[in-house]
């Protein structure tokens, strides 16, 4: 590597920064999809060393991130600040990974800016400290292009295992990558002096995943997930309105959710300026090799995945995209930096700013929580309720849906001392309440499960909101009022932080 020293500095600051930064939030209770899945996974092989969790239900999803948590619980003992900063460790990493491979190609600014961007961006600097998968899949895709361009083939193919034993839909590297090697050996990049790529190396990360999905077959009878999980997020997923509709969402996701579209618009104008002006703006970018691979194996690992999580995947969650956004950033920063250099910075500062600021801003629309800071305020706003129910005399039986269930239920997950007595629905929809007898629980807990924000966008537009119900199943939140006159109920207790909400109902 040609810059190990400033990769080690850059790693090293970015993770004291963010650990700075994430301080408040390192001793969190466990967030929605951690404490349904990843967490219980991960405890499992702590305590146990099993692969296959058996505390939830197994889905199927590689182990290694499961893995680090549990070595890590087991180095430093079990707690969520330690699973945290783990992650940030990961995340520290990612950007280092990133600042490395944009001085590959391109000059110090632009590494800088993609660097500094990355980290600040709402989806990663929420991501940062959560345990999912998509953070290592991010890190190890970055290294594996990195080492790709580098030439250092058994290293890629090192990175590139780790990035599918991260995340299974990793795995759409590899037909990228040997698309790239037999375009190399077509003379794709002609006036490189290099070894053209061995297919040994690119084809080597098939073989750790292929291994994982024979033993997870083994002991389980599923190649992967399990009957729910397959229905959910494959042969539900397969209608060609839906997959039309599934593309044009993670399209906004990763050009102009979170501000990114001011970058999606200055780079087409960035491009022309440079092309015509590229006599008063030398050496701003390397226009040669390793730029032209980088930007074919970022494009066609971009539209890849669009095109795979458009097709596969019960819930639209900008965070399955983590894998490609570090390139993403790289490659359209690269672009508007060929603006006049003042207007390119302006730009670049005020993204920075804006990216900040929307860590604690939420959208005029439905948004999952984990998309920024919001996920904080659903765990404040959720211990706090635990801690009143769980005070609440004679162990009442409390009606309620996940992932609060799970958060009243299970200690482990740090929202309560003892488990208590749950009586589960699966969602606030009048109808779900339909087989429930009031004699079955004698206290409803009720919460804002979705960002529903006053003046929601979505009501403005009929179609739209049709359109997501019919293909997302979204159903606005259910109005309280008609399950609390249903079983005479009265308020107990009400929360609220940030918009989001808590009420608690006695008979």
């Amino acid at each position: 590597m040609r810059f190990p020293l400033k990769a080690i500095f850059v790693f090293a600051a970015t993770f004291a920064v963010l650990i700075l930064l994430h301080l408040p939030l390192l001793r969190l209770p466990y967030f929605w999809d951690e404490a349904g899945y990843y967490i219980p996974s991960a405890l499992d092989f702590y305590r146990a060393w099993s692969l296959n969790p058996h505390t939830t239900l197994p889905e199927g999803h590689p182990p290694l991130v499961m893995i680090y948590i549990g070595l890590a619980w087991r180095l430093l003992g079990y707690s969520a600040w330690v699973a945290r900063s783990a992650m940030t460790l990961i995340a520290a990493a990612t950007v280092a990974s990133l600042y490395v491979l944009a001085r590959r190609i391109s000059n110090p600014e632009i590494a800088f800016w993609s660097a500094l961007l990355l980290a600040l961006s709402p989806l990663f600097f929420a991501q940062t400290t959560l345990v999912h998968l998509d953070l290592a899949a991010a890190l190890f895709t970055t290294l594996a292009i990195l080492f790709l361009l580098e030439d250092q083939f058994w290293l890629y193919a090192l990175a590139a295992s780790l990035a599918v034993l991260s995340k299974e839909t990793a795995v759409v590297l590899l037909p990228v990558v040997w698309l790239y090697a037999w375009q190399r050996r077509r003379g794709f990049a002609p006036e490189r002096q290099a070894p053209l790529p061995p297919w040994a190396p690119l084809m080597a990360p098939i073989l750790p995943l292929a291994a994982w999905a024979l033993f997870y077959h083994h002991t389980t009878g599923f190649w992967t997930g399990n009957r729910n999980y397959l229905s959910y997020n494959l042969y539900s997923t397969l209608s060609p309105g839906r997959v039309f509709w599934s593309l044009l969402r993670r399209c906004y996701e990763l050009f102009f959710a979170g501000f990114n579209w001011v970058l999606t618009l200055c780079a087409p104008v960035g491009i022309w300026w440079g092309r015509k002006y590229s006599k008063m703006d030398p050496a701003r970018l390397k226009d040669g090799p390793p730029w032209r691979p980088f930007i074919f194996l970022t494009g066609e690992l971009v539209t890849i995945y669009l095109l795979l999580l458009s097709v596969v995947g019960g819930a639209i969650l900008p965070r399955y995209l983590l894998p490609v956004i570090p390139l993403f950033y790289l490659a359209i920063i690269a672009m508007v930096i060929r603006l006049p250099r003042v207007v390119g910075r302006i730009i670049l500062t005020l993204v920075a700013v804006c990216f900040v600021g929307s860590w604690f801003i939420n959208p005029p629309y439905p948004f999952p929580f984990e998309d920024n800071l919001a996920y904080a305020d659903f765990i404040n706003l959720h211990e706090k309720a635990a801690h009143f129910l769980e005070a609440q005399p004679n162990q009442p039986r409390i009606l309620t849906a996940w992932p609060a269930s799970d958060e009243l239920a299970r200690p482990f997950l740090g929202y309560v001392h003892n488990p208590l007595r749950v009586v589960q629905v699966p969602g606030f929809a009048t109808s779900e309440f339909a087989n429930v007898p009031p004699e079955t629980f004698d206290l409803l807990y009720l919460y804002s499960r979705r960002w529903e924000p006053p003046g929601n966008w979505l009501q403005r537009y009929p179609a739209w909101l049709r359109i997501q119900g019919r293909y997302f199943d979204y159903q606005p939140q259910s109005d309280a009022r008609a399950v609390v006159a249903r079983y005479h109920l009265r308020l107990l207790a009400q929360m609220e932080r940030r918009g989001q909400w808590v009420q608690i109902y006695s008979h």
